[in-house]
């Protein structure tokens, strides 16, 4: 594990290198913060209580949206884009025959870099938007850390669906199309364009079991109170699941993937 740990480091160093991008980051997402707070202020004065959060609430919601969205990486992006480049060239048998775990190697990078998003980019305009609105942030310190749980587990679900994205590139060389996909599901499921709250009917139902809602209504509902006692334990049971059972099927298409390296490169 202490490899590992090394290589998340490893991953939260690299990204703090790129001092220029955070900073120009961290000015979109407070811009589109802005313009998505006034927008959500406009139509919940038209329909307060919509989706079963009050105003105060919605603002909160927006401004966890783009602390998040580099975070849980929404937009994709990350180690998918390097990992696809590795296949198409035939440099992902060296990483194969290495004696580390593939998907454990990548998923400490990720988580690195994860991190430091979250510090980098998401502190910052979460702070701006307290100035400048009236937000729903708790008081509670436990509840902090059960948001901060809750973000995690958000990140390796969204670690294992990009992990997907990047092993399909063994049978399409490029994935790109696959990444856009998923890059779209990614932005509609996981409420990052309105919660998953405000979807009627069958399509609410089935987005909010969908695994990319791991990524920002869940744990926004836990940093706004919405999930306690035995719904916290659901929630937290709900992305784990998922997380899971895809990083189980990763492994099982990796396996499938080494075994068609071996057998090309034999």
């Amino acid at each position: 594990m202490r490899l590992y740990a090394v290589v998340a480091a490893g991953g939260f160093r690299r990204h703090a290198t790129y001092r220029t991008a955070t900073a120009a980051g961290v000015f979109t997402n407070t811009v589109f913060g802005f313009i998505m707070a006034y927008t959500y202020t406009a139509l919940w004065d038209q329909r307060p209580q919509l989706g079963g959060y009050d105003l105060s609430q919605a603002l909160t919601y927006v401004w966890l949206g783009q602390a998040l969205l580099m975070t849980c990486a929404m937009m994709g992006g990350g180690f998918e884009a390097e990992m696809m480049e590795r296949i198409r060239t035939g440099d992902i048998a060296i990483d194969l025959y290495r004696p580390a775990d593939l998907q454990l190697w990548w998923m400490a990078s990720d988580l690195g870099r994860a991190a430091f998003h979250l510090v980098g980019r998401g502190i910052v305009p979460m702070a701006l938007g307290a100035l400048a609105f009236d937000l729903a942030l708790p008081g509670d310190p436990l509840i902090w850390l059960a948001f901060l749980f809750s973000v995690f587990l958000g990140v390796v679900v969204s670690f294992a669906v990009r992990f997907l994205v990047a092993l399909s590139a063994f049978w399409l060389l490029d994935g790109a199309g696959v990444g856009q996909i998923a890059f779209l599901a990614g932005m509609f499921f996981s409420g990052m364009l309105l919660p998953l709250t405000l979807f009627p009917g069958l399509l609410g139902e089935v987005a909010r079991a969908l695994p990319w809602s791991s990524l920002l209504q869940v744990p926004a509902d836990v940093l706004l109170g919405r999930r306690t006692g035995w719904g916290l334990l659901e929630a937290f049971a709900f992305q784990a699941g998922w997380a899971l059972a895809l990083l189980a099927l990763g492994r099982l298409v990796q396996s499938v993937a080494t075994r068609r390296v071996v057998v090309q490169g034999g």
